[in-house]
């Protein structure tokens, strides 16, 4: 059975106003990851995702394509506690 893991990451690039937070909850669903997605205040977006690891690894990758509009430069990840009061994947800010 795959382990369960957390991430937060930090996209930079052309990622505010371009549909990124709506596009990131559409790819959790899809992926079945808890978490939450925010605009940060210098244009980057912030995000937190947990699940089964083979699910936290297939979101991670999707976040460095982006949706369509965006240019992504880059997908700072670093390790994080699993959060349990996380239910479904929420859009903030």
């Amino acid at each position: 059975m795959s382990e369960v893991g957390a991430r937060r990451c930090v996209v930079t690039g052309r990622v505010q106003g371009v549909g990124f937070r709506w596009w990131a909850k559409q790819a959790a669903d899809e992926l079945g990851v808890a978490g939450w997605v925010q605009n940060g205040a210098g244009g980057e977006v912030e995000l937190m995702v947990q699940g089964q690891d083979v699910a936290v690894e297939a979101y991670l990758k999707r976040l460095a394509d982006g949706p369509p509009m965006a240019a992504v430069d880059d997908v700072a990840v670093s390790d994080a506690e699993v959060e349990a009061e996380l239910d479904g994947f929420e859009i903030s800010g």
